[in-house]
């Protein structure tokens, strides 16, 4: 039965926000974490771009469409706030990161923060991540049932450790840090949200300790030795009036920028991996780009200079990210009374925009579920129709600082795995998307895997 969920004020001319809440605290929780195209589409049919529900505990205002998506996330008038609307989910794991502050504090943090992702620091990363590309690529093995996703979260963990850290650590402490990055992440969709022993929450808690600990020991040699990660550049960076980060800052950042280094890659690479499995065509064609470049330069690495070359990559990574956007939803909770295309939005409530789903609205994208790259060809840019149309890196203040970084990371990679490797898929193969977290394939993407030099 429909309800709504606040009158609006008398005379404001503003309309309420319809819905369905059912069940109180659980409400379409579990529907929509298991089918979230399905649910999306059937809420617009019936109640247009603004709706709400009770979604994991709270009352949710879903805001659909690019025009829905702008009003939030360029937030004129500072209404809606991440802080305590992400808080609620990772808080407690991922305390005081970038994307948890808000307005000043935030802006503040954030030209700090730039400093450590300017053109030569990327350059400098770029540099470090090269040789552990390739010693991870050397690790893999041929096989007929490789796990892409396996494989590529324990190289993106690794350059993560290895570029942003820029500390030497043993077998051991390696697969603490990683396995510790792991639980607190999972714990931000737990449906047990108090620590229980054994379960996510309680789990991911014990996280954030043993990466705390991890971070505040090695910080006094990294604020003094310096150096090219990120770690390093933390610990420097300062803006032109004096503005340095503490110590705690480093940590609470150190510990945000890692997670979403290597998760939101891994994603957005096994993406990429699926749909050109799916679709051999296209994996040559970027194969045939790579080789070329390649022959070009005479090598198999990538200068920062060549990325701009990789045009078909660039097309794949964006399509990708298209198909399955690696953070599927951007929440805020309103911090005063407010509006979103004519609805009344009442301070306190938490709205979310589902980036997932937003990329596959037939309204804005056509044909929305064929993998389709030359959307993003210079012919086409089928993202242009609205400048929120596409933003899986969000947008406005809080817009990903990471975003250059990302898409050099997964470049790099994928040129590489190009000139190394066929891979496929049985015909008829359709992934298992789970998406009750940060989407990712429940069969961690079993593909067949072949060294392109034995075929030659």
């Amino acid at each position: 039965m429909t309800s709504v969920l606040a009158p609006p004020p008398e005379g404001s001319g503003l309309k309420a926000v319809p819905g369905v809440p059912g069940v109180p605290y659980i409400g379409n929780t579990l529907a929509v974490m298991r089918r979230p195209f399905e649910v999306a589409r059937e809420r617009y049919e019936k109640y247009g771009p603004v709706a709400w529900g009770w979604l994991l505990g709270q009352r949710t205002v879903t805001v659909q469409g690019p025009e829905a998506a702008e009003a939030v996330l360029v937030n004129r008038d500072k209404a809606f706030a991440n802080g305590p609307a992400w808080s609620y989910f990772i808080g407690p794991f991922f305390y005081r990161g970038i994307m948890l502050l808000d307005f000043d504090e935030h802006l503040h943090h954030r030209r700090i923060m730039q400093q450590a992702f300017t053109r030569k620091r990327l350059h400098a990363y770029m540099e470090a991540m090269a040789p552990g590309i390739v010693q991870g690529l050397d690790a893999w093995e041929p096989r007929r049932d490789f796990k892409v996703y396996d494989h590529v979260k324990q190289l993106t963990l690794d350059l993560a450790t290895d570029v942003f850290m820029g500390v030497e650590l043993d077998g051991a402490e390696r697969d603490r840090v990683n396995g510790a990055f792991i639980d607190a992440v999972r714990a931000g969709t737990a449906y047990v949200r108090f620590p229980v022993p054994g379960l996510r929450w309680h789990r991911g808690l014990q996280a954030r300790k043993v990466l705390e600990e991890f971070f505040y020991r090695h910080l006094p040699a990294k604020r003094r030795d310096g150096g090219d990660d990120l770690f390093a550049a933390l610990c420097a960076a300062e803006t032109d009036d004096g503005h340095r980060f503490t110590d705690e800052d480093v940590v609470n950042h150190m510990i945000f920028a890692l997670m979403a280094a290597h998760d939101t890659t891994t994603i957005t690479l096994t993406t990429m991996a699926y749909y050109l499995a799916k679709f051999p065509e296209w994996q040559e064609r970027l194969r045939d780009e790579s080789l070329a470049l390649a022959a070009r330069r005479g090598g198999p690495g990538l200068d920062y200079a060549d990325l701009d070359e990789l045009t078909g990559i660039d097309m794949v990574m964006k399509e990708a990210l298209r198909m399955v956007a690696p953070v599927p939803a951007l929440p805020r909770k309103v911090v005063k009374d407010t509006s979103i295309l004519g609805f009344h939005i009442p301070e306190g409530t938490t709205v979310v925009v589902p980036t997932l789903t937003n990329h596959h609205m037939a309204e804005w994208w056509p044909d929305p579920e064929r993998f389709d790259p030359e959307r993003f060809g210079p012919e086409r840019r089928e993202d242009k129709v609205h400048k929120y149309a596409w933003s899986p890196f969000g947008g406005g203040a809080h817009k990903c600082i990471g975003m250059y970084f990302a898409g050099m990371q997964v470049k790099s990679i994928l040129h590489q795995v190009l000139q190394r490797y066929r891979w496929s898929v049985p015909a008829r193969y359709e992934w298992p998307l789970d998406t009750t977290s940060l989407p990712s394939p429940k069969d961690g993407l079993p593909v067949r895997l072949d060294s392109l030099e034995e075929g030659r």
